[in-house]
Formats: structure tokens, sequence, C-alpha cells
């Protein structure tokens, strides 16, 4: 169960995955948060900038800015990270990521909690209908994005 805070945050991921899908792009979000406030915010721009790294949590901590520590953030993310953002929470040291869902993308969460990040699956219907909408009706933009044929 996903407290008050958890829930805020969640939805502005949620947020900023529906702006991308609303540009044209993958609708995936993300924030980065502690002691309730908002560090930063992203999603998605790897069709509005033609950047093929630009995922969603990748944009919001590039939106963060250096960091001297991550200690006691939470990163929160519309879907289940791939490797590269699952890779780059284990480098920075983020301990807590909350997931919006992970039913249409299974992503790394056992790669995550080996490394000791504690991963919390939100179960959001929103998040879980804007990424099937997305998925049903750009199905190789969807392709392109998890890099499958």
């Amino acid at each position: 169960m996903l407290d008050e805070k958890d829930q805020r945050f969640l939805r502005v991921a949620y947020d900023e995955a529906k702006a991308g899908f609303d540009e044209g792009g993958c609708p995936i979000g993300s924030s980065l948060a502690k002691d309730g406030q908002l560090i930063a915010q992203g999603r998605n721009q790897r069709v509005q900038a033609g950047d093929p790294i630009a995922h969603g949590e990748m944009d919001c901590l590039r939106k963060a800015g250096r960091q001297k520590s991550y200690k006691g953030m939470t990163l929160y993310t519309s879907l289940s990270p791939c490797m590269m953002c699952s890779g780059t929470i284990v480098q920075f040291g983020i301990q807590r990521i909350v997931v919006g869902e992970n039913k249409n993308f299974g992503g790394n969460e056992a790669f995550l909690r080996s490394r000791g990040v504690e991963v919390i699956l939100a179960d959001d219907k929103d998040c879980e209908d804007l990424m099937q909408r997305f998925i049903t009706e750009k199905p190789e933009l969807w392709a392109e994005d998890i890099a499958e044929d």
C-alpha cells in the first residue's frame, strides 16, 4: 500500500507519461523525490528528442542534475524499468523505487532487488491502461523502444 507521498509522486510520473503520449512519444514518466520534496521529473524523450537513451527515468535523472548522493531518494516510474535504467539506478545508489505497473513490460525487479534496491509495485490502473493503449495504437514504436524487431 502506498502512502500519500508515494501516491503523489507516482501521479507526477503518470502525468509525465501522459504528456509524452500526447506528444507522440512513449508514455513512460518518472519522478525523483526526497523527504516529501520533488527533486525532478521527466518522461521518455526518444521520439521527441531523437535520443535513443532518453528513457523516462534517464530524463528525470538528467533533469535532477548532479547530486552528491542519492541516499534517501525514491525514484518513481510509471513502468517497470529496463536494464539500462535499472543499471543506472544501481550505479547511482538509489535504494528505493516505486513502479506504477509491470504487466505490460516486466522489467528488472529481480535484478534491482538482488542489488539491495527496495522495489514497490503499485499496480496502478492508470499507468497500465495508458501503456496498453500505446502498445495497441503504436506497436512499431513500442517494439523500437524495447529493442525488439
